[in-house]
């Protein structure tokens, strides 16, 4: 006598099912990580400082959740750099205060890796382009070179 399955469901149907149940739940879990692109241009405050406004760089971000990572490389300074940072402006294009600082190599070029961990407002002013790297350097101690984190 051939047993009987009792359950109700084919054993591909239980499969299929399974399968199914499995791309849902990697798909809570699987996010692609957002990037965005910073070029590194100099920027004088004011006309004084412009001679000694130079160089240039750039840098790219991968935001994952909350965490911004960001790695780049800049050249061209007329002094050594001496600090860096994440800077939020009112919008885009308008200098604002810094947010975070990270570490540059303490020269005239160099390359540079910072993780950032944004709040809910910083993440906002990032999407809406308003967050930007900023490296001073002894000769330009208002900040040297500038470069909005763009998609």
């Amino acid at each position: 006598m051939a047993a009987e399955h009792s359950s109700g469901s084919s054993p591909r149907a239980l499969l299929c099912a399974a399968a199914a149940a499995v791309a849902v739940l990697a798909s809570f879990g699987a996010h692609a990580a957002e990037t965005f692109k910073v070029r590194l241009t100099p920027v004088p405050i004011e006309a004084s400082t412009a001679a000694k406004t130079k160089g240039s760089g750039s840098a790219s971000a991968s935001l994952d959740g909350s965490k911004l990572t960001v790695s780049g490389a800049f050249t061209g300074l007329q002094g050594a750099a001496t600090v860096a940072g994440l800077h939020e402006g009112p919008v885009l294009g308008v200098r604002g205060p810094p947010v975070a600082e990270f570490t540059v190599p303490q020269s005239a070029s160099g390359s540079f890796n910072a993780e950032f961990k944004l709040t809910p407002a910083q993440l906002d002013s990032l999407h809406q382009g308003r967050l930007y790297l900023q490296i001073h350097s002894a000769a330009a101690p208002d900040g040297n070179l500038w470069g909005w984190l763009l998609p």
